[in-house]
C-alpha cells in the first residue's frame, strides 16, 4: 500500500507544493509514496501547477482503518455452476467452513457453509436435480457414453423393478434420469423412451449391439464404476451449489469503515462475513480476529503538526515523518519517528535541503514548484519569517528554474489574491486556522490581495461572518487579517470577548478595520502578540 504524503486542510502553495516534492524525493530514494490534499486548491496554487505541468493532485478524505487495510483472508471464491460435492470437496482439503460463491464475472452471488452442505443430505429433495453433464461425470468419477444436452434437469429414477413392471407402471418419460444397472431390456426401453439421461452403474461393459444402439441415440448416457446405490446417494450432491448457498447473506464493502464492521457485527453472530469492492467483486473474508490487529494507513505529513489541521482519523493512522516550519503542536506517537522542524520561512526550503543531502538531482519542475512554495510562504522574501537559508535555497532554486522569477512572482499573487466571484465563507475560510492559546481558543484567518476594495466593499458582510464564527466556535477572538502584498501590511476584523484584546496586543488603540504596518506574518509577529495580551489580561 502506498505511503500518503499530506499537507494541512486549507491547503495553500507551500501545503500542496511540499506534498508534492517530498513525495517525488521519497520515490526517488526506493519508497512508493502519493501526494494528496485535504481541501479545495486555492487560485494561487492552481496557478502554480499550471504553470509548471503538474495535475492536480488527488483529494484525500481521511486515513480511517477501513476494511480493505485488513489482512484478512483471501480464500478462493467457486463459480456457482461447480456441484455441491465439489465445492464439499474443495473446503474439506484446505480445511474451509465458508465458502464464497461467484458467479462467471466473479461477483458474489453467495455463500455455502458445511451446515449447508450437511442440511441438503437431511432435508434435500432427493430426487430433483438440477446441474451440468460435467458435474455429474466428474461426480460419478462416469464415462460419457454419448453426449446430446449439458444441461441436466429433471426427476431421478432408480430402476430395480422387472422390466415388465417398469413398462406397466410408465414412470420413463423424457425428462427422467435413469439410474440403472446392467439390465439391458430396461437400457434398450430407457433409449426408445428418449430419456434425458441414463446412468448405467457398476462400470457395466456393454455388448456392442447395445453400445453401438446407445451412440446413435438422442439421449445422454454415462457409465459410472460405482454400484446403484452409491451412485443414487451421490445425485443430489451433484446439484449446481446455487442451489444450498445462502444468498442474502451478509457483506461488506471494503471501504466500509473498520468502525462500522465492528458495529454492525454486533447484530450478527457469525465469525466470517464476504468482502466484496464497489463493483460488487469478491475479495475475501473478513473474521473477527482480523479486527484485532488492523493494517494501519501509513501517513507522512508536511507543513503542520497539529491534529486538527490534518486528515480526518489521522489517530488510527501510523505516522511515519513530518517536516514542518511551525511550532511544536499536539501529536503524538506511538514508535520514534522521523521529526524534521526547522525555524524557517517554507517547508519548501526543508525539503530542498534533504534534496541536497541525499544527493537527489532537483528537475526544473520540482524546483518550480518548492520555489513557489518559498515565494507564497515568505511573500516574495519580506516576510518576517524569511531566513538567510530560505534566501540561498531561493537563489539556488531560480538558476535551475530560469524564469523571470519577478513576473512569475507578480502573476502567482495576482492570480492567487483575487477574489472575484468568491463568497464571504470561502474567503475567510480558504486560509483559516484555529490555535489554542494559553487556555484560550483564538481562530485567525488571513486573505493576501492587491486590491483590499475587493474585500471593504464587502466589509459588514464580512464582519457579520466574523460575529458568526465567533460564536460558533466558542472562540476567545476570531480575526481576520487582509494583508497588503504591496504595501506590506495587514487591516483588521475581528470579534473578541475581551474588547481591550487587540490594542494590548498591538499597543495602540485598534478599531474595526484599521491598517498596521508591517504586520504580514500570522506565526511570527500576530500570534505572539495575541498570546502576550493573553497573558496580561488573565
Amino acid at each position: 500500500m502506498s505511503i500518503y504524503v499530506v499537507g494541512h486542510k486549507n491547503p495553500d502553495t507551500d501545503s500542496v507544493t511540499a506534498a508534492i516534492t517530498y513525495s517525488n524525493l521519497k520515490n526517488k530514494m526506493g519508497c512508493d509514496t502519493v501526494p494528496y490534499r485535504l481541501g479545495d486548491l486555492n487560485l494561487e496554487t492552481k496557478f502554480v501547477l499550471d504553470y509548471f505541468g503538474v495535475g492536480e493532485i488527488e483529494f484525500l478524505k481521511d486515513v480511517k482503518i477501513q476494511l480493505k487495510d485488513l489482512k484478512y483472508k483471501k480464500n478462493i471464491p467457486l463459480s456457482s455452476h461447480l456441484s455441491v460435492h465439489a465445492v464439499y470437496d474443495h473446503m474439506t482439503k484446505n480445511k474451509i467452513r465458508t465458502q464464497p460463491i461467484v458467479d462467471e464475472n466473479s461477483k458474489l452471488i453467495g455463500i455455502a457453509t458445511m451446515r449447508d452442505i450437511a442440511m441438503s443430505l437431511i432435508n434435500g429433495d432427493y430426487y430433483k436435480i438440477n446441474t451440468s453433464l460435467d458435474n455429474i461425470e466428474n461426480d460419478l468419477k462416469a464415462t460419457i457414453i454419448n453426449e446430446k444436452n449439458k444441461s441436466i434437469i429433471g426427476e431421478m429414477l432408480i430402476i430395480a423393478y422387472h422390466y415388465e413392471t417398469i413398462k406397466r407402471q410408465n414412470q420413463i418419460t423424457k425428462d427422467s434420469i435413469v439410474i440403472v444397472g446392467d439390465r439391458y431390456d430396461v437400457i434398450k426401453l430407457c433409449i426408445d423412451k428418449g430419456v434425458q439421461l441414463l446412468i448405467i452403474t457398476g462400470g457395466a461393459k456393454l455388448p456392442n449391439e447395445l453400445l453401438n444402439l446407445c451412440n446413435n441415440s438422442d439421449i445422454n448416457i454415462i457409465v459410472t464404476p460405482f454400484d446403484s446405490y452409491t451412485t443414487a446417494k451421490h445425485m443430489n450432491q451433484v446439484n449446481f451449489v446455487s442451489s444450498i448457498m445462502i444468498k442474502n447473506m451478509i457483506k461488506f464493502n471494503a471501504n466500509d469503515y473498520l468502525d462500522y464492521f465492528k458495529e454492525e457485527i454486533q447484530n450478527y453472530s457469525h465469525s466470517k462475513y464476504p468482502l466484496v469492492d464497489i463493483d460488487g467483486n469478491y475479495l475475501g473474508m473478513v473474521s473477527r480476529r482480523h479486527v484485532l490487529n488492523p493494517g494501519k494507513k501509513q501517513v507522512i505529513l508536511v507543513d503542520h503538526n497539529e491534529y486538527r489541521q490534518s486528515v480526518e482519523g489521522l489517530k488510527q493512522a501510523e505516522i511515519l515523518e513530518i517536516i514542518d516550519h511551525h511550532k511544536l503542536g499536539d501529536m503524538s506517537t506511538e514508535l520514534p519517528i522521523n521529526f524534521r522542524n526547522s525555524p524557517v520561512g517554507s517547508t519548501d526550503t526543508i525539503i530542498y535541503q534533504m534534496y541536497k543531502e541525499n544527493n537527489i538531482e532537483v528537475d526544473k519542475k520540482m524546483a518550480g514548484l518548492m520555489l513557489s512554495g518559498i515565494i507564497s510562504d515568505t511573500l516574495f522574501l519580506k516576510s518576517p519569517t524569511t531566513t538567510l537559508v530560505d534566501k540561498a535555497a531561493f537563489e539556488e532554486l531560480k538558476i535551475i528554474v530560469d524564469i523571470d522569477i519577478d513576473e512569475f512572482a507578480m502573476n502567482m499573487f495576482k492570480t492567487g489574491t483575487s477574489l472575484v466571484g468568491q463568497t464571504i465563507e470561502q474567503i475567510f475560510n480558504k486560509d483559516f486556522k484555529e490555535f489554542r492559546l494559553y487556555g484560550k481558543k483564538v481562530g485567525i484567518a488571513q486573505v493576501f490581495t492587491l486590491n483590499i476594495e475587493e474585500v471593504f466593499d464587502r466589509k459588514e458582510a464580512f464582519q457579520e461572518y466574523i460575529n458568526e464564527k465567533f460564536e460558533q466556535r466558542n472562540h476567545f477572538l476570531t480575526l481576520l487579517l487582509i494583508t497588503d502584498i504591496l504595501k506590506e501590511g495587514s487591516y483588521l476584523l475581528f470579534k473578541a470577548k475581551n474588547q481591550q484584546l487587540m490594542s494590548i496586543a498591538l499597543e495602540r488603540k485598534i478599531k474595526q478595520g484599521e491598517y498596521v504596518e508591517n504586520l504580514v506574518s500570522r506565526k511570527k509577529q500576530v500570534i505572539p502578540k495575541i498570546m502576550e495580551a493573553i497573558n496580561i489580561l488573565k
